[in-house]
């Protein structure tokens, strides 16, 4: 009878070597793509959001307990940029942190989709079931378009800093209300409030549309980066009206959720990821 043994440590730590370096070499090898032809993208309107959403809360209904305490980090971390901003005279960047949320939500909702994944198909949707999943050949692209968001992200705090600057900088503020009464009721002000706007609205709209089914993609089938960018441009570009009108839900959605101290993203983060699941399911076909 075969019997297992465990060696000496240096056989024991080879082995294990080993096997990282084989997990290893299969996320950098997901990162590109052996297959670079398109999947057929589909017309989507205000009927398929809907279900999508109703979909989402019922995913989120199915699987609270886990969702919640897979999302309950960010709220944290929301309120620790916040107090950091206070109390590094950093108050300018308060409201940027706070609107860069939607930039890297998709990251967030990376578990989201594994478990709507396979609850639809009638698979475990326990953390080690979903964590087993999210290794090898799906973790090197999950994290390469990740650290994309996260530079997309810096830009974005970078050009809302250089904003100030040039307009009610380069002098810090330490209170709130003085930095909102500066902000509305001076020209300059004024000038900051629309231009942050402005260039806040070309960061999210390049954002949405390289992560609106991109994640999911990479989540459910073995095709690299490129492909996964290039489809989820390929239903923005098919779906202009209706990717802008998802835009606009997520992004009132999160501010909604952002208002109690961050608290409501318990709820809206998985809602959120769990449809836009079910959005890509209808979206590419």
């Amino acid at each position: 009878m075969h019997r297992e043994t465990i060696g000496n440590p240096l056989s024991w730590s080879a082995q294990k070597l080993a096997g990282i370096g084989r997990s290893a070499g299969a996320a950098v090898d997901g990162i590109g793509s052996h297959e670079m032809t398109l999947p057929e993208v589909n017309r989507i309107g205000l009927g398929d959001i809907r279900a999508a959403l109703r979909k989402g809360v019922n995913d989120f209904a199915a699987l609270r307990t886990d969702v919640i305490t897979a999302v309950a980090l960010y709220p944290v971390i929301g309120f620790v940029l916040a107090a950091w901003a206070f109390n590094a005279g950093q108050v300018h960047l308060l409201f940027p942190l706070a609107a860069g949320f939607p930039l890297i939500g998709p990251v967030a909702a990376i578990g989201l989709y594994e478990m709507s994944r396979r609850r639809e198909r009638g698979e475990e949707t326990d953390w080690s079931a979903v964590l087993a999943t999210l290794t090898g050949r799906v973790l090197g692209p999950v994290l390469m378009l990740g650290c994309l968001l996260a530079v997309i992200f810096a830009f974005w705090l970078l050009a809302a800093h250089a904003i100030w600057v040039v307009t009610l900088g380069p002098g810090s503020y330490d209170s709130l209300s003085v930095l909102l009464r500066d902000a509305l009721t001076t020209s300059a002000g004024w000038t900051m409030v629309l231009a942050g706007f402005g260039v806040g609205f070309v960061f999210a709209a390049v954002v949405l549309c390289v992560s609106l089914v991109s994640f999911p993609m990479l989540i459910d089938r073995p095709v690299g980066v490129p492909v996964a960018l290039a489809t989820s441009l390929a239903v923005a570009r098919r779906n202009p009206g209706t990717t802008a009108l998802w835009g606009v839900i997520v992004t009132v959605s999160l501010v909604l959720g952002m208002i109690p101290l961050f608290a409501g993203l318990i709820v809206v983060l998985p809602i959120l990821g769990h449809a836009t699941w079910h959005l890509y399911r209808r979206a590419v076909a």
